[in-house]
């Protein structure tokens, strides 16, 4: 059965969060305090962002850090789907493509149920948060892209810490190189709710079905997924920029 992300299920996990068991196949006992890639395959170019090689087919070169953190740990700062800075206030009256709900879609709109049809399916570099923060050459990543990083014929997912935040490090399986997720949870109305428990990281992939929601990274402790899960596009997620080999 599909996943249907939503805040209600949101809210559901969160609530169970303390009773998610530690045992997992996945999850790493002895967590490192760094990160550091066995060949020295990280890479600053020339706009000071530092990115990693995961060895990946599609040849997508990942960040090292999330936008406005400036270490892999920090959580950084949170974005609705489309808006490319932070705010106080996440929900559909703030949120910049409707017109105060989650039915009355401006931009980015596959249906009439939702709002103005364009059917725009990719967020525009103009509206892409990465884009917008970090220069043209880097992107937030597709939905194929957050699934290719999260395939198991490629890398290896453990549950750990890094300097004591919880998230995901993500290791090649061709490279031995890996990157940080910290688990910084996500931003509705004014809070910030089960950072330490889950990460949220946001694609620039419409959700075509409901064009109010995008796809999106959804971990915590016992699960990663992209496929079917997917958020409302004014709750604030993280954002980890992806860049592709020249």
């Amino acid at each position: 059965m599909k996943k249907l992300f939503s805040l209600g299920a949101l809210l559901m996990l969160a609530m169970c969060a303390g009773f998610i068991c530690s045992c997992n196949d996945d999850v790493e006992e002895t967590p490192p305090a760094t990160i550091t890639p066995p060949d020295g395959n990280v890479t600053e170019n020339k706009d000071t962002h530092e990115y990693v090689d995961l060895g990946l087919p599609s040849g997508t070169l990942w960040a090292t850090c999330n936008v406005g953190a400036s270490s892999p740990e920090e959580y950084g700062d949170y974005f609705a789907w489309g808006e490319t800075k932070p705010k106080t206030t996440y929900n559909w009256s703030t949120y910049k493509y409707c017109k105060g709900t989650e039915t009355t879609m401006t931009k980015y709109c596959t249906s009439s149920s939702y709002g103005t049809v364009d059917n725009k399916t990719e967020l525009e570099p103009s509206d892409d948060a990465a884009t917008a923060n970090w220069g043209s050459g880097w992107q937030m990543p597709s939905k194929e892209q957050l699934h290719e990083l999260y395939n198991s014929t490629y890398t290896s997912k453990v549950w750990t810490t890094m300097n004591g935040k919880y998230g995901r490090k993500i290791t090649s399986k061709n490279n031995g190189n890996s990157i940080f997720l910290p688990a910084a949870g996500w931003r509705n109305d004014t809070g910030l709710g089960i950072a330490g428990s889950y990460g949220l990281y946001g694609s620039r992939s419409l959700f075509a079905s409901y064009s109010s929601n995008a796809y999106e990274l959804f971990f915590d402790s016992g699960d990663i997924d992209s496929d079917y899960f997917f958020g409302s596009r004014c709750n604030g997620r993280s954002v980890r920029p992806v860049r592709v080999k020249n």
